[in-house]
């Protein structure tokens, strides 16, 4: 628990500098066209957008831990536009993409199993992290589209 403080501190600290310096806003705007198809009240409030950019981005680079904070964050706002106490189709959406995250390189794992060669699962990381993601969004579609018929 220990060790993984402190890359969760150092992670969480370097995306509130992000925040900060306008960072998150230019990675909005380079993600807006899948962020705004998944999330539209990421169109209604860029805070949101911003947000889930910034927790996709934390993904992407392992900080899953970093991430959460980010995730949280935008699901309040979300709750903005959904029915007050229900969580909106959305909100299950960054829940899903938060839980099963799409990792680029896998970080905590690298550095907390002090492997010699961390990296040499990789391949296997970026398989099933995009599958878990895919699988996870389109039962979350296929749940709406449920739950509108009834």
């Amino acid at each position: 628990t220990l060790s993984m403080a402190g890359a969760v501190c150092l992670w969480s600290g370097v995306g509130r500098v992000m925040e900060c310096a306008g960072l998150n806003r230019i990675l909005a705007r380079g993600l807006e066209p899948v962020i705004g198809r998944l999330f539209p009240s990421a169109r209604k409030d860029p805070k949101v957008g911003e947000l889930v950019s910034a927790n996709v981005c934390a993904n992407l680079l392992g900080l899953g831990n970093a991430a959460t904070p980010m995730g949280i964050a935008a699901t309040q706002r979300m709750s903005r536009y959904a029915k007050p106490g229900e969580a909106s189709h959305e909100m299950c959406r960054l829940i899903v993409m938060n839980t099963a995250s799409i990792q680029l390189i896998p970080t905590n794992v690298a550095a907390g199993l002090g492997s010699a060669a961390p990296f040499d699962i990789l391949p296997a990381v970026w398989v099933t992290s995009l599958c878990s993601v895919t699988v996870g969004l389109l039962a979350a579609f296929l749940f709406q589209r449920v739950s509108k018929n009834d």
